[in-house]
């Protein structure tokens, strides 16, 4: 799973690396401390769309919640099953993005119960493109929110010194398959873990508080 995240990636370089066009209201970067419920860059596109460079809240509302609480917190999605739950199956056909990041944390425990968060990231330095879904929720006031879930997998060799499960992280060559601007087949990026390109590290454990902000956060221990 994921379930916070690292990004200090410049917006307009962003969009630049994913040739999108940026929206005006995008989250300060960079955030080195991204919590779910935060907004963040996501990534959109289409077979007749454009791509755009949009914020999007982390933490996917079906259309059935009456309010933003009125379920689970929905920050992930298991690629396995993620075209059989109905929270999830109309948006991995129809409403696919890719959520930049920098790196992303995990978290092991202690024989004394203590928990130690890792941080992991491309091992070429290179940003992460993790493959999202995304919907359009509205409240009962009529207000419309951009929400969005990360897609995950079994971890593979580097992850599973910490943790059974990952994000789906797309090589550049499969963004136009997961955005849906290269046809049918992005069910087969979600089948398997992602290749060995990662590398990771013990950070301080500041970053177990939500609140907690800074370069810091990123530095080894």
């Amino acid at each position: 799973m994921c379930g916070r995240f690292s990004i200090t990636l410049p917006s307009d370089a962003m969009a630049q690396l994913f040739a999108a066009q940026p929206d005006n209201d995008l989250p300060g970067v960079p955030d080195y401390n991204v919590c779910p419920t935060n907004r963040i860059h996501a990534i959109t596109g289409g077979e007749a769309a454009p791509r755009r460079l949009t914020a999007m809240r982390w933490g996917f509302l079906p259309h059935w919640y009456k309010k933003t609480n009125g379920g689970p917190l929905l920050i992930n999605a298991r690629g396995e099953t993620i075209a059989e739950k109905p929270a999830f199956r109309s948006a991995v056909r129809q409403r696919r993005a890719i959520v930049v990041a920098t790196g992303f944390y995990e978290w092991t425990r202690t024989p004394e119960g203590e928990r130690d968060p890792w941080h992991i990231f491309a091992s070429d330095g290179a940003p992460l493109a993790m493959a999202a879904i995304w919907q359009d929720w509205t409240g009962p006031e009529g207000e419309t929110l951009r929400t969005c879930a990360l897609v995950t997998t079994a971890a593979n060799k580097t992850m599973s010194r910490i943790h059974h499960r990952m994000p789906v992280i797309l090589a550049p060559d499969d963004w136009p398959l997961w955005l849906g601007e290269a046809g049918q087949g992005a069910a087969r990026l979600m089948a398997a873990a992602t290749e060995d390109a990662l590398d990771m590290y013990r950070v301080d454990r500041q970053v177990n508080s939500n609140r907690a902000k800074g370069p810091g956060l990123t530095e080894p221990v």
